[in-house]
């Protein structure tokens, strides 16, 4: 029975080796399966944000993000909007337009790395943007609120655990990236392997701000249970917005921006 056991220390040999090298690529490649870095910028003109300008904010080594920004009108606060993974912020235009519909600001943009945006996306990056973008709309005078989706419920309650702002709204936000990873790749030390990890769950402990949180049942890019986690963390939740049947890109048309200004004027009057 030699043969058998040659065989099978063979195998288990293939094995090892297979593994080691899907560690390899996984380490090497993260970045690149973990951000979509497609697409374009659209331009103001293809959309109806009519009063809206385009803007560069510089960053702490110079580098200029590509943002929008319309001022709120009286009363009303800015929204600054951390965008989600894939492409460029601007193809979420339509959100835009229904928010100066109502009266409020806007500032959004691309972090390093994302079309509208030179330079590389790390982690390091994503957040110094977020700050960098706070501090800019800061200087405007009208009270922020943030908005964070998927992977900009990182840098949005980042920001939330270092400033003070009115509200914090996290849409589809997770507990921490690497719990994401490990949801999808069980069988790897992704603890041990990831470069950017975003610890929702450790900048939620300072966070001060009122907090919604949203989610869809069916989401299979960033389960249920992430939002259900995080919005249990908060110091001070608000609602806890569960849609039944809704995926990860479903919350807007299930009617978001609805419970979002009934939050942010919750917010703002208990100020």
């Amino acid at each position: 029975m030699r043969w058998v056991k040659r065989i099978v220390v063979g195998l288990l040999a293939v094995a090892a080796v297979a593994y080691v090298a899907v560690l390899g690529v996984m380490y090497v490649m993260q970045r690149d399966f973990q951000y979509d870095r497609s697409g374009r910028m659209f331009a103001l003109s293809e959309t109806k944000l009519s009063g809206a300008e385009l803007v560069s904010i510089p960053t702490d080594d110079g580098t200029p993000l590509g943002g929008w920004y319309q001022a709120p009108q009286p009363g009303k606060p800015a929204i600054l909007f951390f965008r989600g993974n894939a492409q460029s912020f601007s193809r979420e235009h339509k959100r835009y337009e229904a928010f100066v519909a109502d009266g409020y600001g806007f500032l959004a943009f691309d972090y390093r790395g994302f079309p509208g945006s030179p330079g590389e996306v790390t982690e390091a990056h994503v957040l110094a943007d977020a700050l960098a973008a706070y501090e800019w709309l800061a200087a405007k005078g009208a009270p922020i609120v943030l908005w964070g989706r998927s992977l900009g419920s990182g840098p949005a309650s980042y920001v939330a655990s270092l400033k003070d702002t009115d509200a914090l709204l996290l849409e589809t936000p997770f507990y921490s990236a690497v719990d994401v990873a490990a949801d999808r790749y069980g069988f790897l030390p992704v603890g041990l392997l990831m470069h950017d990890q975003y610890r929702v769950d450790q900048w939620m402990l300072s966070v001060a701000e009122p907090v919604l949180v949203a989610h869809g049942t069916a989401d299979s890019t960033i389960g249920v249970k992430h939002g259900e986690r995080v919005h249990a963390l908060a110091k001070h939740p608000d609602e806890l917005w569960i849609v039944d049947g809704v995926d990860h890109g479903g919350l807007w048309d299930a009617g978001i921006w609805d419970h979002a200004k009934a939050f942010f004027e919750r917010a703002q009057a208990a100020k």
